[in-house]
């Protein structure tokens, strides 16, 4: 089943727990009751996830709908194109786009603030968990939807940011890896100062490489729905390391 049908489905929010689970079970209401009486025990196969995978896997799905939804409107504005960019990016099948844009308008109208979400999983996660970066990540694609980051999304993204333990370096570094090649940093990417040695940068390239695997990233809690964000992140990684590579001549 995809991760969106089993969030959908109801008896995540009560597996999940806190905020996030909170939010998921008023969505879900009496139907997600009657799912749970209703549901024959599914026969365990090689391929299910254990318990605390499948609850991260929850967790960053559902971070990503309610920290964007409340990201999109961190401007004032939630704009269509962000909304377009939320479907696009996040591969919302078809036959659950209308489950899913609830939650996400439930998020927007829901009085609290992010950061009891924001929280949650980050406690699921170790501090700066390549997982979290991935969340991040998914959320600096929203905010540029519309043509740039505004100002209110930058103070938003960082204030996430900090949440997850991430620090002012790696928050630079992600942001620059979403202004495209002309205008990004190869060395603000790489998280590396351009007066780093040529195995410093070496050391630098293959740590974010090995962090930002889809392999990796899916064994610590990244839905297969998002490995497309992992693969787009990954390749500017290493279209950041060709360029400094070629610029000091590094074979």
């Amino acid at each position: 089943m995809s991760i969106w049908g089993k969030i959908i489905g109801g008896v995540a929010g009560f597996a999940l727990g806190g905020p996030l689970g909170a939010l998921l079970g008023a969505i879900a209401g009496h139907a997600a009751d009657m799912r749970i009486d209703q549901a024959e025990p599914a026969a365990p196969d090689d391929h299910q996830l254990d318990d605390r995978s499948a609850t991260r896997q929850i967790a960053f799905t559902i971070a990503v709908i309610v920290l964007g939804a409340k990201m999109a409107k961190a401007d004032g504005v939630v704009s269509r194109a962000e909304v377009a960019a939320f479907k696009e990016v996040f591969q919302v099948p078809s036959h659950e786009m209308k489950n899913v844009a609830r939650l996400f308008d439930r998020a927007k109208q829901d009085p609290a603030g992010f950061e009891p979400y924001a929280k949650q999983v980050a406690r699921m996660f170790r501090k700066d968990h390549p997982v979290l970066e991935e969340l991040l990540d998914g959320l600096f694609h929203i905010a540029k939807a519309d043509g740039g980051v505004h100002e209110a999304e930058v103070a938003y993204l960082k204030s996430v940011a900090n949440i997850f333990g991430l620090d002012e370096n790696d928050f630079a570094r992600i942001r620059e890896g979403h202004l495209g090649a002309d205008k990004a940093d190869p060395y603000t990417i790489l998280g590396i100062r351009r007066t780093a040695s040529n195995e410093e940068i070496k050391a630098a390239w293959r740590k974010l490489v090995r962090d930002t695997h889809p392999d990796t990233l899916m064994a610590q809690g990244l839905p297969r729905e998002f490995i497309d964000m992992a693969n787009e992140k990954l390749a500017t990684i290493n279209a950041a390391y060709d360029k400094v590579a070629k610029e000091r001549g590094i074979n």
